[in-house]
């Protein structure tokens, strides 16, 4: 008789309760064994190569190095490595993002229990998930999109902000809200929302909407 099959999944967030909390509810499934965790972007690069997973399941944004550049350094060593990012942004431009970089999947931290199994089923499966309404078809559409937005506008010279504000910068176009940010900046939140409107005046923006665009689109430049 074949041996069930056994998806070996590494979590990654900076958030142990967090990560407690996915291990717990993952490890239910007969399916799905934890094969580690990471606390941290370096963390979740090491790991990665130590215990090589079938699926890595990670926030976006975490400290030394983010969830992000991790994912960059992983599919530069390892095309084939299945990588699902958790977000508390979840939007076009946050999809966009995570296809250009290679990443099989993302979903939103609010997603439900039997939605996120589903998802890292099929990104294991080699089926790519930003979502039960993106077929392929879409997703090749929002390629096509924002391709046509960002390599006109890509951000190459740093825009003209300070330390803190490029670091506040970076952090929106990883997803994180004011009060991540704030966690993890050490900055109280009315502080990360007086450099927020201070970024958006300076670069001239009409919205937090423009603005996320734009942090994106700056991240991104980064990792060219």
């Amino acid at each position: 008789m074949m041996e069930p099959v056994k998806i070996k999944v590494l979590i990654a967030d900076d958030h142990k309760l967090f990560r407690a909390g996915l291990i717990k509810m993952l490890g239910a499934y007969s399916d799905i064994v934890i094969a580690g965790e990471a606390e941290n972007g370096k963390d979740l690069f090491d790991k990665y190569f130590e215990l090589m997973p079938d699926v890595v399941l990670t926030d976006i944004s975490m400290p030394q190095s983010s969830g992000t550049d991790a994912a960059r350094e992983i599919k530069k060593r390892d095309k084939s490595a299945r990588i699902l990012f958790l977000s508390m942004y979840y939007s076009e431009e946050y999809i966009y993002s995570g296809l250009i970089m290679g990443a099989s999947g993302l979903v939103n931290k609010n997603i439900m229990e039997e939605e996120l199994v589903e998802a890292i089923r099929k990104v294991y499966s080699g089926v790519r998930y930003f979502g039960k309404n993106y077929t392929e078809d879409m997703l090749a559409e929002i390629i096509l999109k924002y391709d046509s937005i960002y390599m006109k506008n890509i951000v190459i010279k740093k825009p003209d902000l300070t330390k803190r504000e490029l670091e506040v910068l970076s952090l929106i176009g990883e997803g994180c809200t004011s009060a991540e940010i704030s966690n993890k900046l050490f900055i109280d939140v009315r502080t990360v929302d007086a450099h927020r409107s201070n970024i958006i005046h300076k670069l001239n923006l009409k919205s937090l909407s423009e603005l996320i665009k734009y942090a994106i689109q700056y991240n991104m430049s980064l990792g060219n």
